[in-house]
């Protein structure tokens, strides 16, 4: 037997990094894991989890404006963007701090640093500091997408959202998926004037068509533009601030801050993967088998570096399995990537499971679908018109829930337990004889006839 360094190297330290990480640690693996920017990933770091404290903060500007109706008077109420984006930041160096913790608490030594595959088993460290490693893991997430139009290195993404000084007047999006979507609800309720520019035809590819449809209209209703179909032309500094922009269908106007929110690319580059000859597919994304091993026998990736689901929870969950079945004692097993839950934390938050209407239609053929149109109790009493919309989706032949579909305040809170249910492959009967808890909206989903 070779001797190495370490039984594992980790090269990234997000969500499925510090998982797998910690896993074989604690199954008796002398580990190690290299991050050259901050322990926690996109998701701690710049991602998931400071983006729903700004969620949070963006609705308190209705919160604010309805409480009037149930008796509360504010008197001028006033939001400071620099208070939020400072306690957002320093929250996230808490978690970060939690999460080099448990490392450390499991005696996985970390590199704060870039590291590379020079060789066999050989990892370098940007330092020059080279070690060996029985095994390789891959956990080096992706990162924004950015368009081929002039001028785009004016722009932001999501990963300088978070860093503003100050917020804009006006602002222009680009995309049409959830990150876009996301920040403009955010960016419109601090008071922006949001315009959402799409190439496509279309919002939030993937999820149901009657909750794209209800999302656009409500978020036209609050203000926010949308333009589909169109590109980017040029961007261009404005002398007085701000920046120039021309769409393809648009005249030049004069914006504040532009952002990019299109997509996201597996990070491989500069790793040293064709040293090895480890093999990518056509988006860069490392190829793995269902037990998230490469071609390399000795190297394995996890998380959004693989492209397969790029949800931080499957990152984990892909992390979890990797080091139990290398490093346990047990059976090694996969992560089932059927029937994952999703949100979109937008204002309001859509939440998905399964299939949609228009996926069991072609893969059933025959399909029963359910629905409540309604506006929430809170909704009614505040004055506020906006209706939530839930859809159940079944297989005709045997009245197995398929897919479950809402847009609604705490739509993502309500949809967890819910995914349990279909991913179990309980009936529409299941839920008929289930006693609804009243007054809630998650009682929609017992009702529903």
């Amino acid at each position: 037997m070779a001797d190495y360094d370490y039984d594992l190297f980790t090269i990234g330290a997000g969500s499925g990094g510090v998982r797998a990480s910690r896993i074989a640690a604690a199954h008796g693996a002398k580990v190690a894991v290299a991050e050259e920017h901050r322990v926690g990933g996109t998701c701690v770091i710049r991602g998931c989890v400071p983006k729903k404290m700004l969620v949070y903060g963006a609705q308190f500007a209705e919160d604010l404006e309805d409480c009037r109706k149930f008796g509360w008077e504010i008197d001028n109420p006033q939001f400071d963007w620099i208070t939020l984006r400072d306690n957002v930041l320093a929250d996230v160096t808490r978690i970060e701090g939690a999460y080099t913790d448990t490392l450390e608490s499991h005696n996985v030594e970390i590199f704060k640093e870039r590291a590379e595959i020079t060789g066999d088993h050989e990892i370098t460290l940007a330092s020059g500091k080279v070690v060996t490693a029985e095994r390789i893991l891959i956990a080096t997430g992706a990162q924004p997408r950015l368009p081929d139009c002039e001028g785009v290195e004016h722009g932001i993404t999501s990963n300088e959202a978070f860093h503003l000084d100050e917020l804009p007047k006006k602002v222009i999006i680009a995309g049409g998926g959830y990150i876009a979507n996301e920040f403009a609800g955010i960016f419109n309720e601090f008071g922006s004037r949001v315009k959402l520019v799409n190439r496509g035809d279309q919002l939030l590819r993937g999820y149901d068509e009657a909750l794209r449809d209800r999302l656009l209209q409500i978020s036209m209703t609050k203000g926010i533009e949308f333009k589909f179909n169109t590109v980017f032309e040029y961007i261009k500094p404005c002398d007085e601030g701000g920046y120039f922009v021309k769409l393809s269908d648009c005249d030049e106007e004069r914006v504040d801050l532009v952002m990019f929110a299109v997509g996201r690319t597996p990070n491989t580059g500069g790793l040293g993967l064709d040293t090895v000859g480890v093999e990518l597919g056509d988006n860069g994304e490392i190829k793995v088998d269902e037990f998230s091993k490469t071609n390399v026998d000795y190297i394995y990736a996890v998380g959004d570096v693989t492209d397969r689901v790029q949800l931080t929870p499957v990152a984990i969950r892909e992390g979890q399995a990797f080091a139990d079945s290398v490093f346990g004692d047990g059976k090694p097993y996969s992560v089932d990537h059927s029937c994952i839950p999703s949100a979109v934390f937008s204002h309001p938050p859509i939440a998905s499971v399964g299939m949609t209407e228009g996926e069991a239609k072609n893969k059933l053929g025959g399909v029963r679908v359910y629905q409540s149109d309604f506006r929430p109790m809170k909704n009614v009493l505040a004055g506020r018109s906006e209706r939530s919309l839930f859809k159940m989706i079944c297989d005709a032949s045997d009245d197995r829930i398929v897919g479950i579909h809402m847009i609604a305040p705490e739509a993502p809170e309500m949809m967890q337990a819910a995914a349990i249910a279909v991913k179990a492959g309980l009936t529409k009967a299941d839920f008929d004889a289930t006693t609804a808890i009243h007054p809630t909206m998650a009682e929609e989903l017992v009702l529903m006839r």
